[in-house]
C-alpha cells in the first residue's frame, strides 16, 4: 500500500552504516526561549548529517544487478556523502553530480570515500538534470535525494527515534525542508503514533518551494534560490514529498539569513559544534514561531541535520549572527555639523558596547554617523531610536537594510562628488573561482562606473555594489541591458544608506 509508510520506517535498513542519533537538551536555548528545546543531533552521523539514513535504505533494497552497473545520483554535498558510503558499504561504484558551487569541504569527503565527483552547474536544479542525462547514457541507477518511497521511509526513521527517546508528550517538530524528504518521513511516522505532536516545515524566505508549493496547491517552481543554506537550496519539491506534507504537515516557518546565522551560534554554545546553516535552519524556525505565538512551557524538537560547514563561511556568520539575534543594532544618525554633537550622541548611547563607528566629513550642516551597538532585543533598539530623536538626532534603523549590512558599512567616508544620472544597484552571483571576473566582463558595457564594491563572504553567493552614470535617454537600453545580463539585482538608488553615507 503506497501509504503504508509506518511499515516502511519500521523495515528501513539504516543502522548498518547510521547511528541513533542523540536527542539533546539544549539549556542555554531553552532558558532564553522560555521552553524546552531538544536537538535532535544528526550532526553526529558518519558523515555529519542525515542524508545517509535514506540513501543507504534505497540502496540496499536494490538489486544486485542493479548495485553491479553502479548508482548515480545529484547532490549539492550532503546525499551525496551519503551515497558514497553507501557504496562503499555496499561494494558498488558510485558517480556523483554536484553544483560548481558546493562547499569545498563536501567535495572533498565524497572524494574521500572513493565516489567519482562531477561538478556541473550552479545549482542543484542543473546538476540533477546532468546525472539524469548521465544515468540515461550509462544505464547507471539514479538514487534521488529526497522524492523516492524508500529514501523517505529511511529519513523517516529519526521521527521513530524521537518518538522512543522522549516518552512525555511533544508539542511541536521543527524540519529543515529542502526537497521535502526529511519532512516527508518524519510527518509520516509521527502523525501516526503522536498525531497531536505538529510537524513544522522551515526554509528559508528565498528558498521556500515548499511554502509556496502549499500555498499554490500545486508545486511551483522558483525562477532562482538562495544558496546560503545549499543544504535545502531546492527550486521544486518532489511530488511525492508534496503529496505527504500536505497531508501531515501542520505549517511552514520561513526565516531569513541572520537568523539562520544567529541559530548557528545558538547550537555553537550550546553544543559546541559549527553546525551548517541548513543545520541551523529548524532551530531558526523554531525560535521565530515560538517568539510570534508568545509560547511558553512548550516541549520542543529542533533537527540540527547537519554539520558540513566551510571554515571560511564563519566570518559571514560571526558577522551576521548578532543582528539575527537582535543583539546588534546598526544605525545611521544624523547629527548638527557643529563643537559639541559627538558629545551629545555619545551620552545618548551610554555605556553600551560600540561595535562599529565610521565617520567622515560631509558639509557644513550635518553629520552622517554609521553606528553598530550591542543591544538586547528589538526593543532596545527602538527605545534608543526615540531617544535619539528627542534629543534632536535623525536616527535611522538600518538593523534589516541589506545594503547597509553588506556593502555600506566597508563604504563609508567614501563619498563621490555629485553625478549626474548616477544608479546604484546590488548584484547576486554563483560563488566560484573566476566569477568575479566573469561578472566585471559583463559589465563592460559603455557606462561610466562610480562605484564598485565586492567582499568574499566565504558564501556561495558573490556579492556585487555597482554605481553607474546612465544618462536619462540610455535607461530603456539600461534596463534591457539588467534583464540580459542575466544575474539577480536590486536597484538600491534610493536606499537611505546610500543617500546619506554615499551620495
Amino acid at each position: 500500500m503506497k501509504d503504508d509508510y509506518l511499515q516502511k520506517i519500521l523495515a528501513a535498513r539504516v543502522y548498518d552504516v547510521a547511528i541513533e542519533s542523540p536527542l539533546d537538551l539544549a539549556p542555554a536555548i531553552s532558558k532564553r526561549m522560555g521552553n524546552h528545546l531538544l536537538l535532535k543531533r544528526e550532526d553526529k552521523q558518519p558523515v555529519f548529517s542525515f542524508k545517509l539514513r535514506g540513501a543507504y535504505n534505497k540502496m540496499a533494497h536494490l538489486s544486485k544487478a542493479a548495485l553491479e552497473r553502479g548508482v548515480i545520483c545529484a547532490s549539492a554535498g550532503n546525499h551525496a556523502q551519503g551515497v558514497a558510503l553507501a557504496a562503499q558499504k555496499l561494494g558498488t561504484d558510485a558517480t556523483i553530480v554536484m553544483p560548481v558551487t558546493t562547499p569545498r569541504i563536501k567535495v572533498t569527503a565524497v572524494s574521500a570515500r572513493g565516489a567519482k565527483v562531477v561538478l556541473q552547474g550552479d545549482s542543484y536544479h542543473e546538476a540533477n538534470a546532468h546525472a539524469r542525462s548521465l544515468a540515461r547514457k550509462h544505464g547507471l541507477t539514479f538514487v534521488h535525494p529526497y522524492d523516492d518511497p524508500l529514501v523517505i521511509a529511511g529519513q523517516g526513521t529519526i521521527g521513530m527515534e524521537i518518538l522512543r527517546q522522549h516518552a512525555k508528550p511533544i508539542d511541536a517538530i521543527f524540519v529543515p525542508v529542502g526537497g521535502g524528504g526529511l519532512i516527508a518521513g518524519i510527518a509520516a511516522y509521527v502523525k501516526r503514533v503522536s498525531p497531536r505532536t505538529r510537524i513544522i516545515g522551515v526554509e528559508p524566505e528565498d528558498s521556500n518551494a515548499m511554502a509556496a508549493s502549499l500555498k499554490a496547491g500545486k508545486r511551483v517552481t522558483l525562477p532562482h534560490v538562495n544558496l546560503f543554506a545549499d543544504g535545502v537550496a531546492v527550486r521544486q519539491v518532489g511530488k511525492e514529498t508534496f503529496r505527504l506534507a500536505r497531508k501531515l504537515v501542520d505549517e511552514m516557518v520561513l526565516v531569513d539569513t541572520d537568523e539562520i546565522c544567529a541559530a548557528i551560534k545558538d547550537i555553537f554554545e550550546d553544543t559546541r559544534t559549527v553546525v551548517e546553516p541548513s543545520g541551523a535552519l529548524a532551530l531558526a524556525g523554531a525560535k521565530r514561531w515560538a517568539a510570534r505565538r508568545k509560547a511558553k512551557g512548550k516541549t520542543l524538537v529542533a533537527i540540527a541535520c547537519g554539520a558540513n560547514m566551510n571554515f571560511d563561511r564563519l566570518r559571514f556568520v560571526a558577522e551576521r549572527a548578532e543582528l539575527g539575534e537582535h543583539r546588534e543594532a546598526v544605525l545611521a544618525v544624523t547629527i548638527p555639523e557643529e563643537p559639541g554633537s559627538f558629545r551629545t550622541l555619545c551620552e545618548v548611547l551610554g555605556k553600551r558596547s560600540v561595535t562599529e563607528f565610521n565617520y567622515r566629513y560631509a558639509d557644513d550642516r550635518a553629520a552622517h554617523v554609521f553606528l553598530g551597538l550591542s543591544v538586547a532585543g528589538r526593543e532596545e533598539t527602538e527605545r534608543l531610536v526615540a531617544t535619539l530623536a528627542r534629543r534632536g538626532m535623525k536616527p535611522v534603523d538600518l538593523s534589516d537594510n541589506e545594503l547597509a549590512k553588506l556593502h555600506v558599512r566597508h563604504l563609508v567616508g567614501g563619498r563621490s562628488p555629485a553625478r549626474s544620472g548616477e544608479m546604484l544597484y546590488r548584484f547576486e552571483f554563483p560563488e566560484r573561482p573566476g566569477a568575479l571576473m566573469n561578472f566585471l566582463t559583463h559589465m563592460g558595457s559603455g557606462w561610466n562606473i562610480t562605484l564598485f564594491h565586492y567582499r568574499n563572504h566565504g558564501a556561495d553567493v558573490g556579492r556585487v555594489l555597482v554605481g553607474l552614470q546612465v544618462p536619462e535617454s540610455e535607461r530603456g537600453a539600461f534596463r534591457r541591458f539588467l534583464r540580459d545580463l542575466g544575474y539577480d539585482y536590486t536597484d538600491e538608488t534610493r536606499n537611505p544608506a546610500y543617500r546619506l553615507f554615499l551620495r
